[in-house]
This record gives structure tokens, C-alpha cells and sequence, in this order.
């Protein structure tokens, strides 16, 4: 069998790809575009007099009177994307003449984590009224009017960590203190409850596709990253191949769908610090439909947290006790945690790192496709401590 460049990847693999992983059909577009665009030019920066010419455009097309776009400037944080903020002056609706502060939030040529802005827009909107969440204002999904596919929603005032400490790359680790951590716990415990709890039946959520109950949600989720490992990968890894077979063999039954924000934990959420209250959440590009046990997972992770103060007791996401967000999630949300299940989507998370740092964070680098090369480089060498983690979680369920 010839081999195959991944580099300039045929219509046929493209289309074999597709055929042997379906996924959503937003999904699908979005990683089939990927490929499609992979043999083009690599990133090159874009100026802000870009970006500028590209909100303008947009909103020609959106508003009919007149605006200005003040003060642009470059935006830090969210690494996998491309950010600017500026302030709109404008005639909102149902507001009157205002100024907007804004954030434009962009793909480089390509992500660590390809996913879409659609989905993404239409979560946030599913979420206003739930939990705090940024407002939306429009979106670009297929780079109409930028040179990557785009989102702009507002500003949101707050802060990741406490003024004057460190974290992690990406936020990770992050060290409240003991006197946040009562404050700020309880929030973020009971907003993962509003967010399994939504009615999401009453949102626009049409770049979703509905799974019946069972395990189809479960089973389009593996496909995802199945397929983004085959398309991505350098170097096999028979771990990663037996663990995706382990999970297709043991796919847990779903007698509830929640919105899954899909990257649940300590610094993807803003708080004021006069207040000590969450101001928004943030990073919804990976939700989706799903089990409520994954965000569960997700939230008592070792990689989020760090240890108190007396060296013994582990803190998930610098919050609580692992057992302590469970009670209080239960208590929150009145569904029950099977804890077999959480287990199950630790090899889903462990997996999924694994895919998008040695697959996709390799790939993005090793095309010259995104701004933050250096960045997916060091986390390519992440990916082995998190291959042994893996073996380890296989090693205890399998």
C-alpha cells in the first residue's frame, strides 16, 4: 500500500476518512476542511488592519447604521487561537447608542484543536440565562469575511487566578488559597449542575446533530477523535490503538443527553476580584452532547489540581476534595455519579490529550500552520507523562 503524505492529503484518503469515522455533520465539514486546505501556505501573522477590514466588512452585512472600530489591540490568553480586542461604537439593538467593548476570537491556519465556531456561537447562546457566559454577537464559520474562521462576542470583565500568583501552561495548577476556595468552589460546582440541567431542546443548536439515547452520542465522540488520530499522526502508537478499541468495547448506555462544555476547570472561567464572583466561562469550543459524567471527569483530574497547603490533601482544580465536588455535584444537580462511568471518560480525556498533543499539536507545527509553534512543541513532550497516565488508567478498568 503506498504511503500516505498527510501533508497533501488525496480526495480519496479524505474521503476514506470520512466514510470510516462518521461524525456530526458540522464535524465532519470542519476536519474535512482541514485536509482540504493542509497542502496550502502556513501561517503567516495577519495585522490588525486585517482583522479591522474584516469586522467591517462583516458588519456592513449585519447593521444598518453606521459604526466605528476603536482602539484594536492584541488580546492574551486562549492559545490555540488567534484573539483581538477593540470596542464598537454602534447602535445596539434595544440599547441605543453605546460603545462595545468586543473580542474577536480566530483559527490560525491550523489549530491544535480543530472545532467550530458555529457551535461554539450557538452554545454560548444556549447558555445565556444558565450560567455566566460572554454575550455573542456574530459569527464567521467558513472565513467569509476573515482570512480563518471567526467568532466576536464581548468582553468579559474578571480574572483567571488571583492577582499575583502563577499557573501552568494554559492555566492549569492554578492556586486560589484558602480563603477563595470556599467562595469560589460552591460556584463553580453548581453551575456544572445549570449546565447538565439546561433545556437544551429550547436552543438553536442546529450545527448539533441530536444522538438517540444508548450510546450513539458516545460512539460519535470516538469517531471524532479516532479520526483526527489517523489524519493527524506521525508515528503510530499501539496504546493509543488499544485504547481506542477498549472503548468502542466498552461504551457506557446514556439515559440523559446534557450540554457538555467539554473543558470544564480552573482557567476557563473569569471572576472579579472585588466580588469574588464568576463572571463568565469561557472555551465552549469542544461541547457538545453528551454524558453528564465526562464534564465530571474532567472537573476531578489530577492535571487541574494541586495540593493544599499540608503537602496530604489534593485539591481538584485548586477547589476541593475530589469526593467533596462529587457530594456537592450530586447534591446540586440530583443526578446521580456512577463512578464506573467516570472511570470510563478518564481514558476518553487521557486518550483525547494524547490525540491532540502528539497528533494534532505535531501536525499544526510541523506544517508551519499556527502561531503558537513553540508553545505545541513543549506539548508534544507533555503527551508521554500523559501516555503513562493512560497505561495506568488501562492497567486499573481493562
Amino acid at each position: 500500500m503506498a504511503a500516505i503524505d498527510k501533508n497533501r492529503p488525496s480526495e480519496e484518503w479524505i474521503a476514506e476518512m470520512r466514510r470510516r469515522f462518521p461524525c456530526e455533520a458540522e464535524i465532519d465539514r470542519v476536519l474535512t476542511h482541514k485536509l482540504q486546505r493542509r497542502a496550502g501556505p502556513g501561517y503567516s501573522p495577519v495585522s490588525l488592519e486585517t482583522l479591522c477590514k474584516g469586522i467591517e466588512a462583516q458588519l456592513k452585512d449585519k447593521l444598518d447604521d453606521r459604526f466605528e472600530i476603536l482602539e484594536p489591540k492584541w488580546l492574551n490568553g486562549g492559545a490555540s487561537k488567534v484573539q483581538m480586542a477593540f470596542k464598537l461604537r454602534w447602535t445596539q439593538p434595544g440599547v441605543g447608542a453605546t460603545v462595545t467593548r468586543l473580542v474577536l476570537r480566530m483559527e490560525p491556519a491550523e489549530s491544535i484543536v480543530e472545532t467550530s465556531r458555529l457551535r461554539e456561537f450557538q452554545l454560548i447562546k444556549a447558555m445565556e440565562g444558565v450560567v455566566p457566559v460572554p454575550p455573542v454577537f456574530w459569527a464567521d464559520p467558513q472565513a467569509k469575511y476573515f482570512p480563518y474562521p471567526a467568532i466576536i462576542y464581548g468582553f468579559a470583565d474578571g480574572v483567571a487566578k488571583p492577582t499575583g500568583s502563577v499557573s501552568n501552561v494554559t492555566g492549569l495548577g492554578i492556586n486560589f488559597g484558602p480563603r477563595l476556595r470556599p467562595i469560589l468552589g460552591p460556584q463553580f460546582v453548581d453551575h456544572l449542575a445549570k449546565i447538565h440541567l439546561a433545556d437544551w431542546t429550547k436552543a438553536d443548536l442546529s450545527a448539533f446533530d441530536i444522538p438517540a439515547l444508548g450510546t450513539q452520542a458516545v460512539e460519535w465522540h470516538l469517531n471524532w477523535w479516532d479520526r483526527v488520530w489517523e489524519e493527524d499522526f506521525n508515528e503510530d502508537v499501539p496504546l493509543l490503538r488499544f485504547t481506542a478499541a477498549w472503548l468502542r468495547a466498552n461504551m457506557p448506555p446514556i439515559d440523559r443527553l446534557s450540554i457538555i462544555h467539554g473543558d470544564y476547570r480552573a482557567g476557563n472561567f473569569l471572576y472579579t476580584e472585588h466580588d469574588n464572583q464568576i463572571t463568565a466561562w469561557l472555551d465552549w469550543e469542544l461541547g457538545h452532547l453528551g454524558d453528564y459524567h465526562e464534564d465530571v471527569a474532567y472537573a476531578i483530574k489530577d492535571s487541574s489540581g494541586h495540593y493544599a497547603e499540608d503537602g496530604k490533601t489534593f485539591l481538584v482544580n485548586g477547589l476541593m476534595t475530589a469526593d467533596e465536588f462529587v457530594e456537592q455535584y450530586e447534591k446540586a444537580s440530583g443526578l446521580p455519579i456512577d463512578m464506573k462511568a467516570v472511570r470510563y471518560y478518564d481514558v476518553v480525556q487521557a486518550y483525547k490529550s494524547c490525540v491532540i498533543v502528539l497528533g494534532t499539536g505535531y501536525r499544526a507545527v510541523r506544517g508551519g500552520k499556527t502561531h503558537q509553534d513553540i508553545v505545541l512543541q513543549w506539548l508534544s513532550g507533555v503527551g508521554y507523562p500523559i501516555l503513562e497516565e493512560l497505561r495506568q488508567l488501562l492497567e486499573e478498568v481493562a
